[in-house]
């Protein structure tokens, strides 16, 4: 075999291939290095993770950004293997290099694609796709230095002790693969809800950069000069300090960031077990917005065109129980109760923090005008496809008041399926209306919502509602290519299982005064959004979703 030469780096001693000089006995030496696997393998998942979920919140289209993270991840994890087998002649040195730069690259990633995304999210030219940038940026570093690891670990174990590859193998193996399952739990039920994304990365980095350091400054040590010694220790200390730094700070930032993404108007900002809520407005004559995941979900100046009209023209015919699918602002039900002849609403809602902060905060209690202190009103924690599967009741109204398609987790709430399931809850001559998001910037994915009830049996009649002026989008949206203002129009289908299509009506007479919503206008919404229809359009189903 001919052996390439390859100088020493400063500060290490290259391995001759013989043992390694320990302080330990070497079956201590080889149980602290897996674990040392162990660790750095459960922190490595992390990062992935927390990159996957901190760019689907602020990018949107979860399917694609975990394909992007992990696709690009593991590509990168191939070359830095391959660039690593260089440094095997210092592996101690190397692996305590490595690591130093993935705590730092890896702990500081979601401050910095958060940060680019507040404060860059919005702006034109060649900063519209900085977040895009920046995700594949520090998938490709963090790949190529979980990749490096490998070899490295491989040459440390196997001067520990020698023995066969595919034993060396199987064991760094195992101890990583535990790892990574550790790392995979860790981050959904401990760090995400006890520190959040950016601290939980924080300390992530720490953990690493105290291990790797420990490992080789603890036991590999007589593989380093003096001057290595020192090196690495001023290395793996400045890691930690910078990230301890960034920890004491991550307060300070998340509020200037959000104030970057939500205006100065902040006044209430929480992470639930679901989602980031966060209130702008309601006090002095200001407008009152919600978003929920950086989205807006209620605008102030222009809830009741939306409400009004997602409700009011599926109310025309019987409408004794009414079922709300999302809602958990309590605007939907609000307008369901104006209706006279209504006994019972049944609100469904994922997430009881919403509901909460509805009944709780004095503007938003206010604008839904107290709703859910009546008693006909009726809320309910779960997900909605899951409590439809189980239901028993009958509805003469169904109203599906939930985030647009094709831009968050809800995609199996636009399904095939899901129509499948509300149909069966309808009374006969019930209806059912759906929310379809915005038509102007996403025609194909409200005629996508269209074309997909129609395969769930429904006769459809779809309308769109041209909203007012909402200024700059917050959050995911106004990191969309060419997406800076919020959508200005909001598409809906009222759907019916019986009989022909069902007709676009205001029962102007019998019913509330409206403040946005007439017959004439109603009519025109409906001629308004057959000249946007998309054709050729397949149903989305739970195995394949088109959005």
């Amino acid at each position: 075999m001919i052996e390439a030469h390859v100088p020493a780096a400063p500060g290490s001693t290259p391995s001759r291939g013989g043992p390694a000089r320990l302080p330990v006995r070497p079956g201590t030496g080889r149980f602290l290095v897996l674990a040392g696997v162990f660790v750095c393998a459960a922190c490595g998942l992390v990062y992935e993770l927390e990159l996957v979920a901190l760019a689907s919140y602020l990018i949107g289209d979860s399917v694609t950004q975990a394909s992007v993270v992990l696709s690009v991840m593991v590509f990168a994890m191939g070359i830095g293997s391959l660039a690593a087998k260089r440094l095997r002649c210092r592996a101690a040195a190397g692996f305590g290099a490595v690591e130093a730069a993935l705590a730092l690259v890896g702990g500081c990633s979601a401050m910095a694609l958060y940060a680019v995304f507040a404060w860059t999210g919005d702006w034109g030219g060649p900063w519209a796709n900085g977040p895009r940038v920046l995700l594949v940026t520090f998938s490709l570093a963090i790949g190529l230095l979980i990749g490096a690891e490998v070899p490295l670990l491989m040459e440390l174990i196997q001067r520990i002790r020698r023995q066969d590859a595919g034993g060396a193998v199987a064991d760094l193996f195992a101890a990583d693969y535990v790892g990574a399952l550790v790392g995979g739990l860790a981050f959904p039920f401990l760090l995400l809800p006890w520190l959040g994304q950016l601290t939980g990365a924080l300390v992530t980095g720490t953990v690493n950069a105290l291990v790797g350091g420990a490992l080789v400054l603890g036991l590999f040590r007589r593989d380093l000069t003096r001057r290595g010694r020192w090196l690495l220790a001023v290395a793996n200390v400045t890691v930690i300090a910078v990230l301890a730094a960034a920890a004491v700070l991550v307060g300070d930032f998340e509020r200037a960031a959000r104030h970057a993404v939500y205006g100065d108007d902040v006044r209430v900002a929480l992470r639930t077990g679901v989602q980031e809520v966060v209130l702008t407005g309601g006090t002095h004559g200001r407008p009152l917005n919600l978003f929920l995941d950086g989205r807006l979900r209620v605008g102030g100046r222009d809830e009741r065109r939306y409400h009004e009209a997602l409700v009011h023209p599926a109310m025309n015919g019987p409408h004794a129980r009414v079922l709300v699918l999302g809602g958990g602002d309590g605007l939907a039900a609000r307008e369901v109760l104006r209706r006279p002849g209504v006994r019972r609403v049944d609100v469904v809602e994922l997430d009881a923090d919403v509901v909460r902060l509805a009944r709780r905060d004095p503007a938003l209690a206010a604008l839904n005008e107290h709703v859910f202190d009546d008693p006909r009103v009726h809320v309910t924690t779960a997900d909605p496809f899951r409590l439809l599967r189980g239901a028993r009741a009958a509805y003469d109204v169904v109203v599906s008041d939930l985030p647009d398609p094709g831009i968050t987790a809800s995609t199996k709430l636009y399904s095939q399926e899901f129509y499948g399931l509300a149909r069966r809850v309808l009374t006969d001559g019930g209806r059912l209306v759906v929310h379809g998001g915005p038509v102007s910037s996403r025609p194909r994915d409200f005629w996508t919502v269209e074309t997909t009830i129609r395969a769930a049996g429904l006769r459809t009649a779809p309308y769109v509602v041209t909203g007012g002026d909402t200024g700059p989008a917050a959050g995911p949206d106004r990191a969309a290519a060419g997406a800076v203002r919020a959508p200005q129009d909001w598409g809906f289908v009222l759907a019916t299982a019986a009989g022909p299509a069902p007709r676009l009506r205001v029962d102007e007479a019998a019913g509330p005064r409206l403040r946005t919503l007439t017959q004439a206008r109603l009519e025109a919404d409906a001629r308004a959004a057959a000249r946007t229809r998309v054709v050729g359009l397949r149903a989305s189903t739970l195995v394949h979703p088109r959005y």
